[in-house]
């Protein structure tokens, strides 16, 4: 298939749900067996000890910490916020994370307690997680999130009309979303956009799914909400890396990947880390391109970390539990 070489070039496909449609079903099909072996090939490869140290900081800085519960309190956010500024109270030279991502209600508060810390606040919103309301209340859900501080919104699709076929709703979803992240004075919070993979079925989806996030502007294309099943995996997080690497091809636009969910292991964050190197190469080994979606990542990254600092392995006491 022949793709267009600009972003301009793009624009007929998104004119009509019919021209979107060809579009997706004219992507290149994916070989599940190849993309899986693939993951599973790169998640084998050995990382030496000083090469490990590395990983292990730009993994903590890259770290989305996050609470997203029904008994989240204004309490346990700013003690999240934190952790996050000061990992390891014991080593202040532990990288800050990337962000803390709540709820909307609890941005404000975590603006505050981050003290204008070089820490992003991100908030989900449009019904997370499920993305069942109407579009006015998505909206709003969105204004809301950013008025109150958010510097990056994370929004979930709606899989229902995704799965039904309506392609240019869910683009059109995506794009009044991403309008609804401009603030007053011009700039604009980032948007990830969150697929939930595990509910896509195919990796045919997925791809069809990234490519739809992409066109409409998300400045990150995520996995998971986390409340699933099934979430973020070395396969379809792969998928996606190779999708922002196509895109970016064609249009000359870089966008973020964000595997979220089942992210616990300081091993587990490693694999991931090499599947960026080796899809998408060095330009997106840093936190402004690549996140992790997780809470106990963090710990064990940090335990990780202590280990090789000192020699011995600290356990789960030495670090706090979100």
């Amino acid at each position: 298939m022949t793709m267009p070489t600009t972003l301009t070039a793009f624009a007929d496909v998104t004119t009509s749900d019919s021209a979107l449609r060809r579009f997706l079903h004219g992507l290149p099909g994916v070989d599940a067996v190849g993309l899986e072996a693939r993951a599973a090939a790169l998640g084998t490869r050995s990382i030496k000890t000083t090469a490990k140290a590395y990983a292990i900081d730009l993994a903590i800085s890259m770290i989305d910490l996050t609470t997203l519960e029904g008994a989240d309190t204004p309490g346990k956010v700013r003690a999240l916020a934190t952790k996050a500024v000061h990992p390891d109270p014991t080593d202040r030279t532990t990288p800050m994370t990337a962000a803390v991502c709540v709820y909307p209600d609890m941005v404000a508060t975590a603006k505050a307690a981050l003290h204008g810390a070089d820490v992003k606040v991100a908030s989900v919103a449009t019904a997370f997680p499920a993305g069942r309301a109407a579009l006015p209340v998505k909206i709003a859900d969105t204004r809301d999130a950013v008025a109150a501080g958010a510097d990056e919104i994370d929004m979930v699709i709606d899989r229902g009309a995704f799965l039904a076929g309506r392609y240019l709703e869910t683009y059109e979803l995506i794009k009044a979303v991403k309008e609804a992240c401009l603030r007053e004075d011009g700039t604009a919070a980032r948007l990830k956009v969150i697929f939930e993979t595990g509910e896509l079925s195919t990796y045919d989806n997925i791809r069809r799914a990234s490519w739809i996030g992409m066109l409409a502007g998300a400045d990150f294309i995520k996995t998971s909400t986390g409340k699933v099943g099934v979430n973020a995996t070395p396969a379809n997080t792969l998928l996606m890396l190779e999708a922002v690497r196509d895109f970016k091809a064609q249009t000359g636009i870089q966008i973020g990947v964000k595997p979220a969910g089942g992210i616990r292991t300081t091993k587990d964050a490693i694999k991931f880390l090499v599947l960026v190197n080796e899809t998408v190469g060095e330009d997106w080994l840093t936190n402004e391109w690549f996140r992790f979606g997780a809470s106990s990542l963090l710990n064990d990254l940090l335990m990780q970390r202590q280990k090789l600092s000192t020699g011995r392995y600290s356990g789960p006491d030495y670090v706090t539990v979100d």
